[in-house]
């Protein structure tokens, strides 16, 4: 700004492949990528394991929207399942609203050199009929040539079945859940299936129940039981995460009964009498995530080797087991890891760290044991890039609460701005992994600072808790008590103090500013305004979520009206600037609408600017640089700098 008024914005959309969605099979890795980015089209590509200069082949020839919008939210569009020496491609194309799929086998070895390493055994068919709904992509295929899954019609979700060796039929119904449902798995013979559900008024990593199923051989459920044990579920709310066969009669997942999501490993021998096989407490240790999509992945592989992602304060372990034995624990230079899978020796994943924009990591063990993940990784670091530190202060009720701090590049100013970030969800967290918006910030000469607020998923299920009723309270409360402290410490300037704040984090951040004066301004993106809005009018998966964060509606209605920033935004008088995309599902851009001229009208400086072809959250590179360009100018007037 002082130096260089010039915007440069750092873009972490590469051209190269995107490799979104990444699965391995055998000696194959599949993943999607974009076709034509105008078309909105898309297409699933192959090429051959650890072998990154190989040129993709591009398997799904027609043109298709793959896209999982299961729950409002979605998650991963296709699934590569091996079956009877076949590779059956099953995907989720929005175009048609159907299920389709192909079968591939694995080229002969000279077909390689052009880019073939898989022959088509029969081409793709629209395996449904479209339907007015959703499919999730964690399907199971039996002996019997029946495709299992769960699809959501009419605001319910449905165990269904399919026969793959007929087109554009009618999805069979064979359970109807009582309300969400969800991580359908199996073991390797498929005749046991297990998922999670739940119902009305949680959300899946407040409670939810572990159920399985005995199918028979005409596809039906003949028995039907649900987990239950009094070590862990039987007098208490626990959530399951990741239910994970790894063998005929084994599954792997992740309860928090101990406060933590820790290892539980079960013997299925007999449904009727579910046996835990092996139980790992440990605490500061999060063997899973609040399940926003679905088909997250932390535990991958088999009985024999099977791997798990664990999140251990503020880094990310990979540990090996044997026969349920520990045997190995990698340390890895990731905040954040995603598409984690495992065939045989063979561990894929996409890493993300404080200063790499994430990078495909191909590791086979068979070949190279580690004792480090970083042996095995090239990492083109980011060159002037500030790195976050972990600070720890006092919050809401004097509780310790986590944050980042990232450092100005550069001295433009005698103290540095500080902009205080509020994550979204709330039930998410910041976790260190490089953020171009905070690196251009810094590389201004602004202090940035990430609060994970009470609320934040990574620090065990209390600290998840401590926004139970209070949101709008606490997480508002720990963002101002972090500006403060790092006023008292002579760290930024006390007259410059911004803070932003997306979807939900745009309610922490628009309620900073109607009390105290710490916050100068406030940048908000596609932000909740209305908690009555909110209450009738959010997508299924979210209905409930209100009655945790803020309580009952019908009896805790004061506390909807008065968290709500719509109807306090004429009580504030401080610059705010606000965005949002006009095809917005989560939070209609209308409530931002309706206080735009309010907040022109007495707030110098303030803006709102609408985006006709954006969602909730942006999309289009230029839409993210017309963002910046006008927080730069916003910023530029509101702090006299």
């Amino acid at each position: 700004m002082s130096n260089n008024d010039n915007l440069k914005v750092v873009q972490t959309q590469s051209k190269k492949k995107a490799f979104k969605e990444l699965t391995v099979i055998r000696d194959i890795i599949f993943w999607i990528d974009v076709v034509d980015e105008n078309q909105n089209e898309n297409a699933i590509f192959a090429r051959p394991f650890n072998c990154k200069d190989a040129l993709p082949q591009k398997l799904t020839s027609k043109k298709y929207k793959i896209k999982n919008n299961f729950h409002g939210y979605g998650g991963k569009s296709y699934r590569c399942i091996e079956f009877k020496n076949n590779f059956y491609l099953i995907w989720i194309d929005q175009l048609t609203k159907a299920l389709w799929f192909q079968i591939f086998i694995e080229a002969a070895s000279n077909d390689r050199g052009q880019n073939k390493y898989l022959d088509s055994v029969q081409e793709s068919r629209q395996l449904s009929k479209s339907i007015e709904g959703n499919f999730d992509s964690s399907f199971v295929i039996a002996e019997n040539f029946f495709l299992y899954g769960i699809c959501e019609i009419n605001n319910r979700d449905y165990l269904f079945s399919l026969n793959l060796k007929k087109t554009k039929q009618d999805i069979h119904r064979i359970k109807k859940f009582k309300n969400f449902a969800a991580e359908l798995s199996s073991n390797t013979s498929s005749n046991l299936l297990s998922w999670i559900e739940w119902d009305s008024p949680y959300m899946p990593w407040e409670k939810n129940d572990l159920f399985f199923a005995q199918i028979d051989i005409d596809g039906e459920i003949k028995k039907l039981k649900k987990f239950s044990n009094k070590l862990i579920n039987a007098k208490k709310n626990v959530s399951f995460f990741q239910p994970y066969w790894i063998s005929e009669t084994l599954l792997v997942c992740s309860e928090d009964s101990s406060g933590w999501w820790n290892l539980l490993f079960l013997d299925v021998s007999e449904i009727e009498n579910i046996l835990i096989k092996k139980r790992i407490e440990r605490n500061l240790i999060e063997y899973g995530i609040p399940q926003w999509v679905s088909g997250i992945t932390f535990f991958a592989g088999a009985i024999k080797n099977l791997f798990c992602i664990a999140k251990k304060e503020n880094s990310l372990i990979v540990e090996q087991y044997i026969d349920l034995v520990l045997v190995k624990e990698f340390s890895t230079p990731f905040t954040s890891i995603s598409d984690f899978s495992v065939f045989g020796n063979k561990v894929l994943l996409k890493g993300y760290g404080p200063d790499f924009l994430g990078i495909v990591l191909e590791i086979d063990f068979a070949k190279k044991v580690l004792s480090n993940f970083s042996d095995q990784i090239y990492i083109d670091h980011i060159e002037n890039s500030s790195k976050p530190e972990t600070f720890w202060f006092k919050g809401f009720e004097d509780k310790i609460t986590h944050s980042f701090l990232y450092k100005p590049l550069v001295d433009n100013f005698i103290k540095p701005p500080l902009l205080i970030r509020a994550h979204s969800g709330p039930t998410s967290a910041f976790d260190g992994s490089y953020n171009s918006e905070v690196q251009y910030w810094s590389s201004k000469g602004f202090f940035v600072a990430e609060v994970n607020y009470g609320g934040s998923s990574g620090f065990g299920k209390s600290y998840r808790d401590r926004l139970n009723l209070k949101w709008g309270i606490v997480d508002s409360y720990d963002c101002k008590a972090l500006a403060i402290e790092l006023i008292k410490s002579d760290l930024v300037d006390s007259e410059k103090v911004v803070i932003f704040g997306n979807s939900a984090g745009g309610l922490t951040a628009l309620n900073c500013l109607l009390y105290g004066s710490i916050f100068t301004a406030a940048i908000c993106k596609y932000p909740v305004l209305d908690l009555k809005d909110m209450h009738y009018n959010t997508h299924r998966f979210e209905k409930d979520y209100l009655n945790y964060l803020v309580g009952n509606y019908e009896k805790n209605l004061g506390d909807y009206i008065n968290r709500s920033p719509i109807n306090n935004i004429y009580k504030i008088k401080k610059p705010i600037l606000l965005f949002h995309g006009k095809k917005d599902k989560v939070i209609s851009y209308k409530q931002t609408l309706k206080i735009q001229e309010i907040l022109i009208k007495n707030n110098k400086y303030s803006e709102v600017m609408f985006f006709e072809n954006e969602g909730h959250g942006f999309k289009n590179i230029e839409t993210k640089e017309l963002v910046m360009q006008k927080s730069q100018e916003f910023l530029k007037n509101a702090l006299n700098i």
